[in-house]
């Protein structure tokens, strides 16, 4: 089993900055992609951006430009850096993981993931 643990939510103003991490533990699969997906309220949960193990990222249309992923295979870490931050923004983020053990593929759909964080909340204000 694996757990995904996330921290760096919390409340920002318009055009400000937030970093997420998100740790694995338990039996982690070393070769696998990581993704963020968020979720507001009454809307459906939706890909943010993701990377594969090999590094490939890729991004909703909404954040490319504005939010980074990256992922820090020794400590089973990856993160969100986001920047120029909008209160559309506003949603629970959560991490999640695939086990596909495809290096370079960046799954996009929420069904492509196997293991799920509790979220994080990020709270942009105008």
């Amino acid at each position: 089993q694996v757990q995904l643990v996330e921290s760096g939510g919390g409340l920002v103003q318009a055009g400000g900055s937030l970093r997420l991490s998100c740790v694995a533990s338990g039996r982690t699969f070393s070769r696998s992609a990581k993704g963020w997906f968020r979720q507001a309220p009454g809307k459906e949960r939706e890909f943010v951006a993701g990377i594969s193990w090999s590094g490939t990222t890729d991004y909703a249309d909404s954040v490319r430009g504005r939010f980074t992923i990256s992922r820090d295979n020794a400590k089973n870490t990856v993160y969100l850096q986001m920047n120029s931050l909008k209160p559309e923004d506003t949603a629970v983020y959560y991490c999640a993981a695939e086990r596909s053990g495809n290096i370079y593929y960046v799954p996009l759909l929420l069904p492509e993931y196997d293991y799920w964080g509790q979220g994080t909340q990020v709270t942009v204000s105008s």
